[in-house]
């Protein structure tokens, strides 16, 4: 059984306080999808070297098409996941989102779209296994995954680009379960309005955060 404080550690502070907003009921689906997120950006953020991410990330998406009864022992993410079986394939699209992020720089847009379609499905993975529509969801999964993106981009070319292709300034009601979406991608939106880079810039944003984590059907 995985721990879940092992796996909150690899957690942002922002992906941290969206979780607290998940009902119990999806805590633990929510948890384990942005530990995933976080060891693949990781992968991705390291990277001296495109082909050893790529292998990297290759052994993360030959686990996750495969029985989990076959998975190594010691993962912390993997034993998270071993209760979703072959729902856990789903998850192969993120793989494939942060992998599109190894491509020689400037970032192209339809390197851009790679990655939110990657982390989008990875979304409605979630959705679909806490009982949501993936395509109640898909507009905000967009959102905050370009803003996210946006926020981390240093190059000025690329963070415009990334934020041309935002749909909405807002983030519409979502159900319940996807309370945390709101909060990711409402804080995401507020700081790249602001020109911040830090979606958690004091006291107005935890305010934000309230709101947004409440504003739900």
């Amino acid at each position: 059984m995985a721990d879940p404080d092992a796996l909150s550690e690899l957690l942002s502070p922002l992906a941290r306080l969206a979780l607290a907003y998940a009902p119990a009921r999806a805590r633990p689906d929510w948890l384990v999808v942005l530990a995933l997120d976080a060891r693949l950006a990781g992968v991705v953020r390291a990277a001296r070297e495109p082909m050893l991410a790529q292998l990297r990330l290759a052994w993360w998406r030959d686990r996750l098409s495969e029985d989990p009864t076959v998975w190594p022992r010691g993962e912390p993410v993997l034993a998270a996941l071993a209760n979703w079986g072959k729902q856990a394939a789903g998850l192969v699209a993120l793989v494939d989102g942060w992998e599109a992020l190894l491509d020689e720089p400037p970032l192209t847009d339809a390197a851009i779209e790679g990655f939110v379609c990657g982390r989008s499905a990875a979304i409605g993975a979630l959705a679909a296994r806490v009982g949501v529509g993936p395509d109640e969801v898909v507009a905000a999964a967009r959102d905050w995954a370009l803003a996210d993106l946006a926020l981390h981009l240093g190059d000025p070319a690329e963070r415009a680009c990334a934020s041309a292709l935002i749909g909405s300034s807002k983030v519409t009601r979502l159900p319940r379960a996807m309370r945390p979406l709101a909060v990711m991608a409402g804080l995401n939106l507020r700081a790249l309005r602001r020109g911040a880079r830090d979606p958690l810039d004091g006291p107005v944003a935890l305010l934000a955060a309230i709101r947004l984590g409440f504003v739900s059907r």
